[in-house]
């Protein structure tokens, strides 16, 4: 334990750089607990809390541009890959959109402090084309309170931070296995958690050519796009499809017949909000609901008409 905090006291800002660097770049190794023990031995002097907080925030900036780049670059499939390989069910696109659009850029201020958010929300930016300048800004300055937070959390509590260690020290080898299996009991949770989400999304799909055969018969009672305006401005409707607020959902379907064919369609990886609208309105009584399958990237990928 004492070569740990020896290596941290003398590589500690380079260690921070490395560990900010990764997590923010999507692998999960928690930067946290690193900036908190780097905030208690390496904040001597004034001017050292300041470069642990310059340099923590400059490798999140930087991971967070190859995010906005990508976002720029490919759209929404960028946003797609990152909720699939993401360890929280949160961090789906729909979830995102609504934040961005409430908040706008100013949004990145605190995506860092809200689980799944923050790559989502920088490949978010870079999709909606925000201005480099623009996403610079608002991201140093949350980048610099997310790191300034944890250090001050680490210098405030640096006594306790210190006996902490001193008690996984004295339980020698113990101690690093403590440590082991705290971080990979982490990780089993968050995989667990992610499997009892897919296994929720297991549901009857209906296929793009399928619903174009319903349309032309005539038999689709409605569809409803849950998507937010961002989304929906940015690539637009499936023709005839009621966009509809996922938190006032009896709207959207208001003077439906339970009896009919009901299509739900987002633009999320596994089609997990229009599961999760498609199991609220089951339990309202609607006996056909169905998500698109692929949903519009699906409908645009086969070449079918939109509107806007």
């Amino acid at each position: 334990m004492n070569q740990l905090i020896a290596l941290i006291q003398q590589h500690g800002l380079w260690l921070v750089f490395g560990n900010v660097l990764i997590e923010q770049a999507g692998v999960p190794i928690p930067a946290y607990p690193t900036l908190v023990i780097a905030g208690a031995y390496l904040t001597a002097g004034e001017g050292r809390m300041v470069a642990l907080v310059v340099v923590g925030a400059l490798a999140a900036v930087i991971a967070d541009t190859f995010w906005y780049l990508a976002g720029r670059r490919y759209g929404s499939r960028v946003l797609q890959t990152l909720c699939r390989i993401s360890l929280s069910p949160d961090s789906c696109v729909r979830q995102t959109e609504t934040i961005f659009e409430r908040f706008g850029p100013a949004s990145m201020v605190f995506a860092k402090f809200v689980p799944g958010f923050a790559s989502v929300a920088t490949a978010l930016a870079g999709a909606l084309g925000l201005q480099y300048w623009k996403f610079v800004l608002f991201d140093l300055v949350g980048s610099l309170l997310w790191v300034g937070v944890a250090v001050a959390i680490g210098y405030v509590f640096r006594d306790a931070i210190g006996e902490a260690l001193d008690t996984l020290q004295s339980l020698g080898k113990w101690g690093l296995v403590l440590i082991a299996v705290a971080f990979a009991a982490w990780i089993a949770t968050k995989w667990w958690r992610r499997i009892l989400f897919i296994k929720q999304l297991r549901m009857d799909r209906v296929t793009v050519d399928e619903l174009k055969t319903l349309l032309d018969a005539n038999e689709v009672g409605v569809i409803l796009d849950i998507r937010s305006k961002l989304s929906q401005q940015a690539s637009g409707r499936i023709p005839g499809a009621r966009p509809v607020d996922i938190q006032k959902i009896a709207d959207g379907v208001d003077g439906v017949s339970k009896d009919g064919e009901v299509v739900v369609y987002c633009a999320c990886p596994n089609e997990a909000s229009a599961v999760k609208v498609a199991e609220k309105l089951r339990a309202a009584g609607f006996k056909r609901v169905r998500p698109l399958h692929g949903g519009i990237d699906a409908w645009i990928a086969a070449g079918l008409e939109v509107e806007h």
